[in-house]
């Protein structure tokens, strides 16, 4: 069952969907590896499957204004390098998401989700910070942050290990990273409305309910970037999304 503005939302759903909205703002500033939590919100809100047409014109709102605020840091020859892998695993996820019914969208979700998780903590836990950069490495890497983007909006993970595996500086990673987001998530845009039909009339008013809520995020996030210490940041992201994911999987 699809959302429709007759829906009885209740309160508690627009409470987590606009807390999600202003995480979203945050993380489309520069404070990378929240996703997940945005995701997970919008989940527990509007179901797992409704939850991923939600989302999608929100992210590209916030990508307009991460690929004005940081262009001039863009690398485009990473962008060049990653997307095509990227667009072939969205293309992979349509196929294996379009006839998944509810229960099974939802399992899946929450393991993409634990999965990441999972790797996250890995790769801050190894003593070794270097990374494979073979064409295989970023085709696997690509590939799987293409299909868990048009599954479950859930890409950084994967993304995140290739740019930190070209060694890019904070400001060349958002920006290159804002661009191939804004890219691939344009991209996704008709297969939610036309294959999927998880984005409709009433769920983009919806979005222009929650927009406020980027806005205000957004001024946020510049201003905790300058701030906030990496260490305590990373292990809140890794203990909240994991509890969101278990509250995904036995809501």
């Amino acid at each position: 069952m699809y959302l429709t503005l007759s829906s009885t939302i209740p309160q508690s759903s627009w409470i987590l969907a606009f807390l999600a909205a202003i995480i979203l703002g945050i993380s489309k500033s520069g404070i990378k590896g929240i996703a997940i939590i945005i995701v997970t919100l919008m989940a527990i809100a509007f179901g797992a499957r409704e939850s991923t047409g939600l989302i999608v014109p929100l992210l590209i709102f916030g990508d307009i204004f991460a690929v004005i605020y940081y262009n001039r840091h863009a690398q485009w020859k990473y962008i060049i390098r990653f997307l095509p892998w990227m667009i072939s695993g969205v293309l992979i996820g349509v196929v294996i998401g379009k006839d998944l019914d509810e229960q099974a969208f939802k399992f899946g979700m929450a393991f993409i989700i634990l999965g990441s998780v999972l790797m996250m903590y890995w790769w801050d836990r190894r003593k070794s910070k270097s990374v494979p950069t073979h064409w295989a490495f970023a085709g696997f890497t690509g590939i799987m942050a293409g299909i868990t983007t048009m599954i479950g909006n859930l890409a950084g993970a994967f993304s995140n290990i290739f740019f930190l595996a070209m060694r890019l500086p904070k400001n060349e990673f958002i920006g290159t990273a804002a661009w191939l987001f804004f890219i691939v998530n344009v991209f996704k845009l008709p297969f939610h409305i036309f294959v999927w039909k998880t984005i409709t009339t009433d769920t983009l008013l919806i979005n222009l309910k929650l927009a406020p809520g980027i806005i205000i995020g957004l001024f946020i996030g510049v201003r905790l970037v300058k701030i906030i210490k990496d260490d305590f940041y990373r292990k809140m992201i890794l203990i909240l999304t994991a509890l969101g994911a278990l509250l995904i999987l036995f809501k």
